[in-house]
């Protein structure tokens, strides 16, 4: 099975540009293309939060309108910059290939088709930058291992629920629920991957006795910087995407460039 994983599209209506200067979508676009370009391709596509810029209904209507050339389903979740009302009722009309669905108003769900199961799992708090995991998504989440317990699953939200060394983003990271989380998968081993989104960057870490993968914008990225007094920044670092690969005992993480370096070369 393969999992292509794309995140902070941030996506504006057509003819705008995020922060007056990105060119979203055309950037999407460029991703969208490189997925397609893959051989063989992914069996779906998981969108992990910070979709539209403004949560509006009109950038949903084209994210919708860009998705649709995909053979394989789009699974998607909402970030700090999204609007849970305005993404389901696009991504849940007559004839949506792809799937943003609504459980106890919390944008999450389970995907049961592929080899790994998919838990799809809502950190958001309306108004709010920073993410938390309150007690009712707790509880959802654990009902929700604890009825597979012995198939491989990949867990996906999009705020991390560690400290990255980024300070600014560290603050609007997940701040309540972490502790909870970390235990709720000790006790759920099946969980093989806990895929995020939010910081702009690729970056790993040992949570929960699984592993923990932040994946990068498909737009701008975060300025790297460790000064904990330095504000957040962003940097038109080469966009790139996550590609996790289940080889039958295991899920294996590939980074893969949105760019075209043409042809492999012999070595």
């Amino acid at each position: 099975m393969r999992i292509a994983q794309i995140s902070d599209l941030h996506l504006v209506p057509a003819g705008a540009r995020a922060y007056g200067t990105v060119d979203t979508g055309a950037l999407l676009q460029e991703t969208l293309t490189a997925l397609l370009r893959l051989d063989p391709l992914p069996d779906c596509v998981l969108l992990t939060g910070d979709l539209a810029e403004a949560g509006d209904a009109a950038s949903y209507t084209r994210l919708r309108a860009m998705l649709a050339p995909l053979p394989m389903p789009c699974y998607l979740l909402p970030g700090n910059h999204d609007e849970r009302g305005a993404l389901c009722a696009e991504f849940t009309a007559d004839g949506c290939r792809h799937a943003a669905r609504a459980e106890g108003g919390f944008v999450q769900y389970v995907v049961e088709e592929f080899a790994v199961r998919l838990v799809m799992l809502d950190t958001t708090v309306p108004g709010a930058a920073h993410g938390e995991l309150c007690a009712r998504r707790l509880a959802w989440l654990d009902a929700a291992l604890a009825a597979q317990p012995m198939r491989p699953t990949l867990l996906a939200m999009h705020h991390p629920p560690f400290a990255t060394g980024l300070a600014e983003m560290d603050d609007l990271a997940l701040r309540t629920g972490r502790t909870e989380l970390e235990r709720l998968l000790r006790a759920h081993p099946q969980v093989e991957r806990v895929v995020c989104g939010h910081v702009h960057r690729t970056i790993m870490r040992r949570f929960g006795g699984t592993l923990a993968c932040i994946c990068p914008s498909t737009a701008h990225q975060l300025a790297f910087d460790l000064h904990a007094s330095t504000p957040a920044a962003f940097v038109m670092e080469p966009a790139s995407f996550l590609l996790h690969l289940w080889c039958g005992d295991g899920l294996v993480t590939h980074q893969l460039a949105v760019r075209d370096a043409g042809p492999a070369r012999p070595l």
